[in-house]
């Protein structure tokens, strides 16, 4: 044959699936959530924001497109999408994989997504999301990534990066940017969890004058028996002797649950998040007048969806994906406010 060689076909099946049964990938079993991901959603606020952003990109089609120089300038042309990009991951519909690697964009920055099949052409035919909190890469430790990870490692097993597709947020996630406002929101959570839960009136029970003196011991067994009298009936009926009198508190409710301190964390988690704190019912966002909430959508995608949708589609657009000269985007193109549509024709410079 000469010193000219017939070019192999890119790895295919084999290869990929050993992969994955080593690595544990679709495992479901082995699969984690990060404790700071559930400790963040379990605060209203980002709960509402993170569903809100993740519903409006998930909800959006993968569709494919070329293009092509009309004498001024460079229009895109849509085309037949890859199988793929009407369900990435066959077991599981487009929308859920969508909502996974946008929420983990969200969260951590980052996202990852496993090649399980290839056509012979070598490139991609099917991919799994893999969950970020059960991904290690020993050459970027983070809190902020720099490019993509050279060495990207599942449940402790390292894997072959030709098959491993990197998203990268062009921000830093709210657990690296938000974590103190979290933590500040979470401890008032837990303040007002506690305030909320006494069953009857704080107070405080002191000793009658003239009466003969109680010891520490004596008048700590009595404050026992005083609140678990008044607990036994709801703080209906309960006895005092002449030795001591009952004292209600009179601290405002409103301060002891410190809800102005929290309704202006919540416009701090709305901030750290990235949307408008109307959207989230900040009471400091403003008043959503008839307006404002035609443009809330339109806020919504433009502050906090916009970039990660960007993301996915370029990501999805890399040549060892798509063959050279083909693109990936979502297509944001029926988000229409009064008319208006949101995605606008763009130039594409040559």
């Amino acid at each position: 044959m000469g010193i000219f060689k017939r070019a192999e076909p890119a790895p295919t099946h084999a290869p990929v699936k050993a992969a994955i049964g080593v690595a544990g990938i679709g495992q479901y079993s082995t699969y984690n959530t990060s404790t700071n991901t559930l400790r963040a959603l379990a605060l209203p606020v980002i709960s509402r924001a993170h569903d809100e952003i993740v519903s409006l990109v998930s909800s959006l089609p993968l569709v494919e497109y070329g293009v092509q120089w009309n004498g001024e300038m460079y229009e895109e042309m849509q085309i037949p999408g890859e199988t793929w990009m009407r369900r990435p991951d066959p077991d599981n519909t487009r929308q859920w994989w969508l909502a996974r690697i946008t929420s983990d964009l969200l969260m951590n920055g980052r996202a990852f997504a496993y090649i399980t099949r290839r056509y012979e052409n070598g490139f991609p035919a099917a991919m799994v999301w893999l969950p970020v909190a059960d991904v290690t890469t020993p050459d970027q430790i983070g809190p902020l990534w720099f490019g993509k990870s050279k060495e990207v490692m599942f449940n402790g097993v390292r894997l072959d990066n030709r098959h491993v597709i990197q998203f990268l947020n062009p921000n830093p996630g709210l657990l690296q940017t938000g974590f103190r406002a979290i933590e500040i929101a979470e401890k008032m959570d837990l303040a007002a969890k506690r305030f909320a839960s006494f069953e009857i009136a704080s107070g405080w029970l002191q000793q009658t004058p003239g009466t003969e003196p109680m010891s520490g011991d004596e008048l700590g067994d009595l404050a026992e028996a005083w609140k678990t009298a008044r607990s036994a009936t709801n703080g209906a009926v309960a006895a005092l002797n002449n030795a001591v009198q009952w004292y209600e508190s009179s601290m405002d409710p409103s301060k002891l649950q410190l809800v102005e301190a929290r309704r202006h964390q919540m416009t701090e988690l709305a901030n750290a998040i990235g949307v408008p704190a109307y959207l989230v019912g900040a009471p400091e966002g403003g008043g959503q007048t008839y307006a404002n909430a035609q443009q809330a959508r339109k806020d919504l995608w433009e502050l906090a969806c916009k970039p990660l949708a960007l993301c996915i589609g370029e990501t999805l657009s890399a040549d060892d994906i798509l063959p050279r000269g083909r693109f990936c985007k979502l297509d944001f193109s029926e988000l229409e406010m009064e008319g208006e549509v949101i995605n606008q024709p763009q130039e594409v410079t040559q």
